[in-house]
């Protein structure tokens, strides 16, 4: 009797085993490549972080300020995927930059894209360390260029080039990302300083998503481009109890003028868009 009671915890240790086993692979199919569009806000806290994946491509717009974004990143791409095609630094502040510098050592990078402008900190010092590390070309982009991966375009439309301030986020990258018939724009901290200046480019469009500017700040949006933007969705990268008011009344009132829906990271935890170029749908998940 003890040596089948032993015998019965062994198969059921094996079960279990079996059951984990198969769990993982599980779990690893999940996120293997499809040939759709996935646009995953990454819930960072006060931050932003956003991965673009199209079939075994990604992108990754920003990494937030911590390693959260290294969570996200491998929650939604294969374990055995560690490279990332293009990495953009939008512009060098701590809530969008510090995160990168894990991804840099953890993952290969086979293009770095970022603005002309630096500064002084330990932390971008540390970032551009690592690239330099790595041997990592870095390139700079402007109104008008463009990024192509098989299907997907990132099309620039901010900064122009030449422009200068002493302000970083008015530097900072703004790009359309379009998927057949499908458009979201990322606008990372660009505000209302400079968005009379990115509809003179002609390139501001109505969108099906819109990454909310500079997390949703009382200054982050004109009435006027955000009535030329008009966007079904509007995501709001932003940490729970900050300490500026994201997302402002102000910000909340003008998407609800223009009757976008709106998700908040804060609230709804990560943010996934997915679209097969002709319809889009999107999905939560709290990290917590």
């Amino acid at each position: 009797m003890v040596v089948g009671g032993g015998v019965l915890r062994g198969a059921g240790g094996m079960f279990k085993t079996l059951l984990l086993a198969s769990l993982t692979v599980w779990a690893a199919v999940l996120v293997l490549p499809d040939d759709r569009l996935h646009v995953v806000v990454c819930d960072v806290g006060q931050g932003d972080a956003i991965l673009v994946s199209s079939g075994a491509n990604q992108m990754l717009v920003d990494g937030g300020p911590d390693d959260k974004v290294l969570t996200c990143l491998a929650r939604h791409m294969p374990f055995f995927d560690k490279r990332i095609e293009v990495v953009i630094l939008t512009h060098p502040q701590a809530d969008h930059m510090s995160g990168l510098i894990n991804v840099v050592r953890r993952y290969s990078i086979v293009r770095f894209v970022k603005g002309e402008q630096s500064n002084n900190t330990q932390g971008y010092e540390e970032l551009m360390q690592e690239i330099r590390n790595k041997k990592l070309e870095i390139r700079s982009l402007y109104t008008g260029d463009e990024i192509q991966i098989q299907n997907l375009k990132f099309k620039i439309i901010w900064p122009e080039r030449g422009f200068e301030s002493k302000e970083l986020n008015d530097t900072a990258i703004v790009g359309r990302l379009s998927f057949g018939g499908f458009d979201a724009l990322l606008t990372g901290d660009a505000d209302s300083r400079v968005e009379l200046a990115e509809m003179a480019t002609g390139l501001i469009v109505p969108v099906e998503v819109l990454k909310v500017p500079h997390h949703g700040s009382k200054t982050g949006m004109l009435a006027s481009w955000l009535k030329q933007v008009k966007p079904k969705l509007a995501v709001i990268s932003v940490g729970k109890t900050n300490g500026y008011g994201h997302p402002s009344s102000e910000a909340i009132k003008l998407l609800q003028e223009v009757g976008s829906k709106m998700m908040r990271t804060d609230r709804d935890g990560e943010v996934e868009v997915v679209s097969d170029g002709k319809r889009w749908w999107v999905s939560s998940r709290s990290t917590n």
